[in-house]
């Protein structure tokens, strides 16, 4: 078989890739080379015998975090993006997350939808009180709640759920303590929350891109181009990650441990198709889990206020000057 042949077969169609609910959650990626071959997107991995090559399953992974030392070739990318897969650059250990590559081919029904919602303080308020009763449970925002209060609520009940938590593990005292500047020192449990969290915000964030959605406007959190990631993370913390890292807190290396059993969690609890099927549920209570992560590219139409969308491609120039005779044209 030729190098064209084999490039031929590894294109992916439409009706090839796989939802984003469907996928794997994600695939960390340090001191590697990502390169695109014949057959498709593969890490280089220097060994004392050699380069050693690893395939990426690009199709079916929902995001590849990109750590310190990893560099990636163009071609790679584009094999990625078509795929439908986001890249997100994050640093040691998943720890921080800087920035994230949509593909161009998504529709903006979902983005529509959020920046409807956002742009309007009590649509905005509803999405937050939506939020709120994911994490704590239907009617449990008070009637007439505003954000300080769920905030308010919302510290005393994580508050709790650290004091239950050690408790359960024999544990005298913990604070929560993030300081990437003194990163070493800090405990086991600390270390384990934050590399879990910052692995969560790299699923979230592949999530919100692969919806078309923005990752910068948030409805609690605001001023950064991962509010909207930050808000929806949030939303499983209390339930996967908290807990995860008060379980390592006699574990030797927090973070790696931390990072293997959250994509077991990912799996155990199907946990990406949640996260599309709540941020669908936050920006549109009335939608069906039917259209959920759908990849599919969406026909370009034109905007029209009146009409509605109207199909693009089409020239709706008059075939005459005849519908122009109200105005008064002048040549000079």
């Amino acid at each position: 078989m030729t190098g064209t042949a084999r490039r031929r077969l590894a294109a992916p169609t439409l009706a090839m890739l796989p939802r984003i609910a469907d996928s794997l959650s994600f695939l960390y990626a340090e001191a590697v080379r990502i390169v695109q071959d014949d057959t498709g997107v593969c890490a280089q991995v220097e060994s004392p015998k050699g380069v050693d090559r690893v395939n990426l399953p690009t199709a079916a992974l929902a995001c590849i975090l990109l750590g310190p030392g990893t560099s990636i070739t163009q071609p790679a990318m584009a094999t990625i993006a078509r795929h439908g897969t986001s890249l997100v650059c994050v640093g040691a250990g998943g720890v921080r997350s800087y920035a994230g590559i949509m593909p161009a081919s998504l529709t903006t029904h979902w983005l529509e939808k959020q920046v409807r919602a956002w742009a309007d303080d009590q649509t905005r308020l509803q999405v937050a009180i939506r939020m709120y009763e994911m994490r704590f449970g239907v009617g449990t925002a008070p009637a007439g709640a505003t954000l300080a209060k769920l905030r308010g609520l919302e510290g005393q009940r994580i508050k709790a759920l650290y004091r239950m938590l050690a408790t359960k593990h024999g544990i005298k005292r913990f604070k929560r303590n993030y300081d990437p500047d003194s990163w070493d020192s800090q405990d086991s449990i600390n270390k384990a929350m934050s590399g879990a969290n910052s692995c969560m915000y790299g699923v979230v964030h592949a999530a919100v891109l692969a919806l078309g959605c923005s990752p910068a406007l948030g409805f609690i959190h605001n001023g950064t181009q991962m509010s909207f990631v930050y808000d929806v993370a949030d939303l499983y913390k209390a339930r996967v990650t908290i807990p995860l890292a008060f379980s390592l807190h006699a574990s030797a290396d927090p973070e790696r441990e931390a990072r293997r059993r959250l994509r077991e969690e990912f799996r155990a609890l199907k946990l990406l198709p949640q996260i599309v099927a709540d941020i669908q549920t936050l920006l549109d209570p009335e939608s069906t889990p039917a259209t959920a992560g759908d990849r599919s590219v969406d026909v370009v139409h034109l905007w029209d206020p009146h009409l509605g969308p109207l199909p693009a491609g089409v020239n709706y120039g008059v075939d005459s000057f005849d519908a122009y005779d109200s105005f008064d044209l002048q040549v000079e």
